[in-house]
């Protein structure tokens, strides 16, 4: 009995494995052949209604194919470290700043460059096998946040406080689902015995290699 167990289990790390990296290198090689820096769900239209609003916060950081692979590896780099799970959450209040410095009119220069350099740090650190500690992940966490979050402000400057507000709240909430999902997919790897140690290794050269793509394309 306990032998048909464990060949289940093996069987669905597998399986688990061989999806994630399939999700990850599809999101990476999309990176590699689009680096585009618009993201306008709405193609460019300020959203004036909740839906709307909240419409174009879920899709920002999914069709911005450069913030839709850092998120993913922010979860996958919290993985690594105890109490990771609160790191996508610094992320996403940091990603929320970052908004609210562009839609003060404050400015974050180079952010482009900084979003594409997150890009390939996050990488480095998946790829090394002794990660960095968790005040480290944290701080790229939080500075990346809001470099991310300023350029989500691009897209809803100029709309009310109805719209704003359901912005804020759609790409707090997909960052949390896509980053929290790509940690306990990570977390439940480690914890299966058909677990492969080099995945981060795998997810993180190729994140380096989508972040270099996307620097080049930067200056």
């Amino acid at each position: 009995m306990l032998s048909k167990i464990s060949a289940a289990q093996k069987w669905i790390g597998f399986q688990i494995n061989g999806m994630v990296r399939l999700v990850i290198t599809a999101s990476i090689l999309l990176g590699l052949a689009v680096p585009v820096y618009a993201h306008h769900p709405s193609g460019g239209k300020i959203s004036t209604t909740f839906f709307e609003g909240f419409w174009s916060g879920l899709g920002h950081p999914v069709i911005g194919i450069d913030h839709l692979i850092f998120v993913i590896a922010i979860g996958l780099l919290a993985s690594t470290v105890t109490q990771g799970a609160w790191i996508p959450v610094a992320f996403s209040l940091a990603a929320m700043a970052g908004t609210g410095l562009h839609l003060m009119g404050l400015d974050l220069p180079w952010a482009e460059i900084f979003i594409s350099t997150s890009l390939l740090i996050s990488g480095i650190f998946l790829a090394k096998l002794e990660k960095p500690s968790t005040a480290i992940i944290s701080l790229l966490a939080g500075v990346a946040g809001l470099f991310h979050g300023y350029a989500y402000g691009e897209a809803i400057i100029g709309a009310t406080a109805v719209p704003l507000t359901a912005y804020l709240i759609g790409f707090t909430l997909i960052q949390a689902i896509i980053a929290m999902g790509a940690y306990k997919i990570a977390i439940a790897m480690k914890q299966s015995s058909a677990g492969d140690s080099n995945f981060l290794r795998f997810a993180g050269f190729m994140i380096m290699g989508s972040g270099m793509t996307f620097l080049a394309s930067s200056f």
